[in-house]
């Protein structure tokens, strides 16, 4: 039996992942986490054998909850299972610990391909994200976004969706101090001036597309 533990905000989402994943002889899910904290704590309690764990959690952001599951259980599988296509997540996610990476736009056949993938021993990225990374990997680490912390590009990622300092802050569970001190942190990295500029180098480099 492959036991699995869910880490998601959505509760619509985990209800469904946990529909595929019961669906599928010899798979049942172990535990369901809603956020960074408590998904550390249920790998604590849980006996499981693969995690799905979502980036944009509130608070304690996924890959800082990845880097802690992956540091504590470093021999456990780790799907990254994500909204985000773009490749530098998923290039900051197999830096945590990841062992996958899936967008939620896969088909359910695809994510209990990549669990049983990782879980054997694998690694999982779709057919279209490895082309690209295999591409672009290269580029990225001569590029100034690559020198910003997980934190501050997740920052840098939602101010460039026109979010304010304020909506950013509450989506996160922060301060607004706290998300105004990032973003003068990663444009003093990347030798910016204001989020028109960051925009502009966000469309120049193909991020977040």
């Amino acid at each position: 039996m492959i036991r699995v533990l869910i880490a998601d905000d959505h509760a619509i989402m985990r209800r469904g992942l946990k529909q595929i994943i019961e669906e599928e002889p010899g798979m049942e899910v172990a535990g369901e986490a809603e956020g960074a904290a408590r998904a550390l704590e249920l790998a604590r309690l849980c006996e499981w054998d693969v995690a799905i764990l979502d980036i944009s959690l509130p608070g304690r952001n996924g890959l800082d909850a990845l880097k802690d599951i992956h540091q504590e259980f470093p021999k456990r599988p780790i799907l990254v299972l994500t909204m985000h296509q773009e490749e530098q997540f998923a290039i900051r996610a197999f830096k945590a610990g990841a062992t996958g990476y899936l967008t939620k736009e896969s088909a359910p056949e695809e994510l209990i391909l990549a669990l049983k993938k990782v879980v054997n021993g694998g690694r999982y990225v779709s057919p279209a994200l490895a082309e690209r990374l295999a591409s672009r990997i290269t580029d990225y680490e001569r590029l100034p976004h690559e020198a910003l912390s997980d934190r501050e590009y997740q920052v840098f990622h939602l101010l460039t969706t026109g979010k304010t300092v304020s909506a950013i802050a509450q989506q996160l569970s922060l301060s607004v101090k706290t998300i105004s001190t990032y973003r003068t942190r990663l444009l003093e990295k990347m030798q910016l001036k204001n989020n028109a500029e960051l925009m502009h180098y966000a469309v120049t480099h193909r991020l977040f597309q």
